[in-house]
C-alpha cells in the first residue's frame, strides 16, 4: 500500500522548529478516516449519517472531496466504492496529494468494523462545530475593531447570536419524515393530556372559556393577529392573554412541569404602563386612581399584596422602542435559551403592535406594503422556528367608521394581503358600546316627538345590551372554525373575562 491511513498528514502543517507551540483547530483524522473506509465498504452508513454529517465537515480537504462523491454516487442509486468512484476523483489535486485513488484501497483495508460508523460521524461533526466556534470568535474580534457607518456595535452582537443560534441547531436530527404510527402515538399522548386536566386545551390557555373553546388554545408554531380600531382594547386584551398564560405556565411549573415563560414587546407603552395596567385589573383598583395616587389605605395594601404575590409570575416585557425583527429573534432565543433550552423556554411571544416593528436591515424598502409583508414572514418563521404561538396586534384601516356596521372584516387590515396571508388565526376585537356612546340620537327638524323617544328608547337598549360586553371575531382559523366569542370587558380595569349569563365574572 502506498499510503498508511493512519499516517495522513493534518491539514495544517506543525510549528516549525524553535518556535512556540501553536494550538491546532481541534480535529480527529483518524476517525475521517474510519467513517470514510467504513462509508466505502457499506454504503448503508449513509443512512446513518446522511442527515447530520455534511462534506465541509470533514477537517482534510481529500475527506471532503471523497465525502461529497459519496453523497453524489449514493443519492443517484450507485455503488460508491474506490473503483466507482476513481473517474469522478481522477487529477483532483486534494486526493493526488494524499496518494490519489489508492488512498480509497487503504481506508477500505483499515477498516475493522462500520458498527462505530455514527458515533464517528457525530465525533466529527463535533469537533467541526468547534472549529465554527473558533472562526466565530475570530470574526467577533476582527469585526470588533472595525469601526463602520454601515455596522453598529449592536448589529455585530446581533449577527453573532445568530450565527450562535445557527450553531447550536445545526445537525439536530428533529426533522424529517415521520411514520404514521409515531404521529400517532404524539396525537394520543396529546389526547391523554387533555384528558387527565379534564377537557382543557392542548394549545396555550388564554383562560377565557369561549376563546379557548373556539381555539383550542394558541398553538405552537402560529402566526395569530389580533386587530382593531383603536380604543378597541387590543391592547387590553393581549395584555391580559399574556398575563393569564404566564400566571397557566406557573402554575404548571409548581406542579412539576417544565419550566415556561412569556415575553411581551410593547412598543406603544412602557413596561411600567403595562405593569400598571396588570396590578390594576388584578388588584381591582383603577389604573387612574393608581397612577394620580389616590388610593385608601385598603387600596394601597390590596395593591401591595397583589404586587408581592405577582412576583413569581414567568412574563418579561420588552419596551423597546422601533425594535427589528432580526433584534425582537436574537431575544427571544437568548430568553429560550436561558429559560431551558432552544425554544422550549419560551410559551408565548405577544408583540405589540405589528406596525411598529421596523423590517431586518437588508429587508427595508420604501414600499411600506413590502416591508410589512418581510415581518410578518419574519414572525411567522420565528414562531415555528422557536416552536412558540405569536400573537402580533395589528392595526385597521379607517374604512371601518365609514359602514353602518363598524365590525371589522379582513379586507380592514392595513396592508392586508401579506398579513391576511401569513396569519394562522385572525381576530378583531370589537365593543360596539363605544360606537353607540358616541352615537346619541339627535332629534331632526321635521322629527315628531314620538318618533323621537322611540329612536331614543331603541338607542338606550341597545346600549344597555352592549354594556360592558366586547366580541372577539374570528375571522380566519387555518384548523379550526370561524366565528364570534362574546367576552366581558370591565373598563375600569381594562379587563376581559368570561361571561356568566351576561353578568360580569367572579373571576379571571
Amino acid at each position: 500500500m502506498s499510503t498508511s491511513p493512519l499516517s495522513l498528514s493534518p491539514p495544517l502543517a506543525p510549528p516549525g522548529a524553535g518556535e512556540a507551540p501553536i494550538r491546532q483547530p481541534p480535529a480527529n483524522l483518524e476517525a475521517e478516516q474510519a467513517l470514510l473506509g467504513a462509508l466505502l465498504t457499506n454504503n448503508r452508513v449513509m443512512e446513518r449519517v446522511g442527515e447530520f454529517l455534511a462534506p465541509e465537515h470533514f477537517a482534510h480537504p481529500a475527506h471532503r472531496v471523497i465525502y461529497q462523491a459519496c453523497v453524489t454516487l449514493i443519492e443517484q442509486g450507485h455503488l460508491a466504492n474506490p473503483v466507482t468512484l476513481k473517474p469522478y476523483l481522477a487529477n483532483r489535486p486534494e486526493l493526488e496529494a494524499v496518494g490519489g485513488g489508492a488512498y480509497l484501497v487503504d481506508l477500505m483495508d483499515a477498516v475493522v468494523t462500520v458498527i462505530n460508523a455514527e458515533d464517528y460521524g457525530r465525533l466529527i461533526h463535533d469537533l467541526h462545530l468547534r472549529r465554527e466556534l473558533i472562526a466565530l470568535g475570530d470574526d467577533m474580534v476582527n469585526d470588533a475593531f472595525e469601526i463602520t457607518l454601515e455596522s453598529t456595535a449592536v448589529d455585530q452582537i446581533e449577527g453573532a447570536e445568530k450565527r450562535l443560534f445557527e450553531l447550536a441547531t445545526t445537525g439536530q436530527q428533529d426533522s424529517g419524515p415521520r411514520a404514521f404510527r409515531d404521529a400517532l402515538i404524539g396525537a394520543i399522548a396529546m389526547a391523554e393530556k387533555a384528558h387527565r386536566r379534564e377537557g382543557e386545551l392542548s394549545g396555550v390557555p388564554t383562560r377565557l372559556i369561549d376563546l379557548d373553546k373556539k381555539l383550542g388554545g394558541l398553538h405552537d408554531s402560529d402566526l395569530l393577529i389580533l386587530a382593531g380600531r383603536p380604543s378597541m382594547g387590543k391592547t387590553a386584551l393581549a395584555t391580559n392573554i399574556a398575563f393569564n398564560a404566564a400566571q397557566s405556565f406557573l402554575d404548571a411549573r409548581n406542579a412539576g412541569e417544565p419550566s415556561r415563560g412569556v415575553v411581551f414587546f410593547s412598543l406603544e407603552m412602557s413596561s411600567e404602563q403595562l405593569a400598571t395596567r396588570i396590578l390594576s385589573e388584578q388588584a381591582e383598583v383603577s389604573s387612574h386612581r393608581l397612577r394620580t395616587g389616590e388610593l385608601t389605605n385598603e387600596d394601597f395594601d390590596r395593591v401591595l399584596q397583589v404586587a408581592a404575590a405577582l412576583h413569581e409570575v414567568p412574563l418579561f416585557i420588552d419596551d423597546t422602542p422601533a425594535l427589528t425583527v432580526s433584534a425582537m429573534r436574537t431575544r427571544c432565543r437568548r430568553l429560550a435559551r436561558a429559560h431551558g433550552g432552544s425554544g422550549s423556554g419560551l410559551g408565548l411571544i405577544v408583540v405589540d403592535y405589528l406596525q411598529l416593528l421596523q423590517a431586518s436591515r437588508n429587508e427595508k424598502s420604501d414600499n411600506r406594503v413590502q416591508e410589512v409583508s418581510a415581518i410578518t414572514r419574519g414572525l411567522k418563521a420565528l414562531a415555528k422556528e422557536l416552536n412558540v404561538p405569536v400573537l402580533a396586534l395589528s392595526q385597521l384601516s379607517r374604512q371601518v367608521e365609514q359602514r353602518d356596521d363598524k365590525r371589522p372584516q379582513l379586507s380592514d387590515l392595513r396592508e392586508s394581503g401579506s398579513i391576511e396571508q401569513d396569519a394562522d388565526v385572525v381576530m378583531f376585537v370589537f365593543r360596539e358600546q363605544y360606537y353607540l356612546e358616541r352615537a346619541e340620537p339627535l332629534r331632526k327638524p321635521e322629527e315628531t316627538e314620538d318618533r323621537f323617544a322611540e329612536r331614543t328608547a331603541a338607542w338606550m337598549k341597545r346600549c344597555e345590551e352592549a354594556h360592558n360586553r366586547a366580541e372577539v371575531i374570528v375571522a380566519k382559523q387555518r384548523h379550526g372554525p370561524i366565528g364570534t366569542v362574546s367576552l366581558f370587558f370591565d373598563g375600569n380595569y381594562t379587563r376581559f373575562g368570561n361571561l356568566q349569563g351576561g353578568e360580569p365574572p367572579m373571576e379571571l
